[in-house]
């Protein structure tokens, strides 16, 4: 008898996801079998629903792009065995078992829970590569961080404290903000109190990099507090639309500007993504990151985790366990 199992899917584009019961796959050869445990909402996933995403997916498709479980199956050779818990970094993640390629799979540490290791990657990973490479984060330096509550910009506060750098968040609420303190902000600013975020932001010292994952107005008032020399991340447009910094004090101030999307590095630099998360997996050890779950949710009520996300409400990832 085939084994049934609870997968989420996109029928149309523009619409929630919804929960069906399907056939189990099967792993074919050279490929993992997992038994996923939880897995995590990003942004992206919002876009791609819409039919908005730089990758896009015909429907129906199962959403979800990382997430954590355990092999039952594993080629010869891979390095994995059954048992062993890893994460995952694919499509289709919002499903009880999936079949993937062993370079999309990495063990995780044993302290490390299946809804803790579900949103790690993106998050932490994003924020990693992009503050220790294109951003070149040097300890003593100032970083900026816009959306410093959500889920990306949360692990930039973090990661940024743990290289040393002075770190100003920038977040909506008091609560949002106290959050953004326990990650290591320095300094901080409630984005709904304040009209002028250049002007807060030099009046602070400046930046000498910033971290952006809103766009819009906040990314462009952002980029005009960066002192010369800086580096401008642009990471995501939670804002609605890219920001469109002016080129010209780009040009009088040396200032570099990146884009930066961490699931390109998957064919860019794949061994670069590999190394960043052994370091993040060693500092997650070493009891120096501390992944905060905006909401636990059950794969049942995925569209509520569709709807915090929409609404800007959770604070840090979103997570769905399986």
């Amino acid at each position: 008898m085939e084994q049934m199992i609870r997968t989420a899917r996109i029928e149309a584009l523009g619409q929630d996801p919804v929960i069906r019961d399907l056939p189990a796959p099967h792993a074919a050869p050279g490929q993992v079998l997992l038994r996923m445990g939880a897995a995590a909402l990003n942004f992206a996933d919002l876009l791609k629903a819409q039919g908005q995403y730089q990758e896009p997916a015909d429907p129906p498709f199962v959403p979800g792009l990382e997430g954590a479980g355990t092999v039952l199956e594993a080629p010869a050779g891979s390095g994995l065995t059954p048992g062993m818990r890893v994460v995952v970094s694919a499509p289709g993640t919002m499903t009880q078992v999936m079949a993937v390629d062993p370079d999309a799979v990495q063990p995780i540490p044993d302290m490390m829970s299946f809804e803790q290791a579900a949103g790690f990657q993106v998050a932490y990973g994003t924020s990693h590569l992009a503050l220790s490479g294109r951003g070149a984060l040097a300890e003593g330096q100032v970083l900026v961080v816009l959306g410093a509550a959500g889920g990306v910009g949360l692990t930039a506060v973090e990661i940024g404290a743990a290289m040393g750098a002075r770190v100003i968040g920038v977040a909506r609420g008091a609560d949002r903000l106290q959050v953004v303190r326990d990650a290591g902000a320095d300094h901080v600013i409630d984005s709904a109190d304040c009209a002028d975020l250049r002007g807060a932001l030099r009046d602070l010292g400046g930046a000498d990099v910033v971290y952006d994952p809103v766009g819009a107005e906040p990314g462009e008032a952002a980029f005009r507090a960066l002192r010369p020399g800086g580096r401008f991340l642009s990471i995501g447009f939670a804002g609605g639309r890219p920001p469109a910094p002016p080129l010209n004090h780009a040009l009088v101030k040396n200032i570099a500007i990146h884009g930066f999307y961490w699931g390109g590095y998957r064919q860019l630099d794949p061994q670069a993504l590999r190394t960043s998360m052994a370091a993040l997996f060693d500092l997650f050890a070493a009891s120096r990151l501390h992944p905060v779950a905006g909401a636990t949710l059950p794969l049942e009520a995925l569209a509520e985790g569709y709807h915090l996300l929409r609404e800007r409400r959770s604070i840090g990832k979103v997570v769905i366990t399986l």
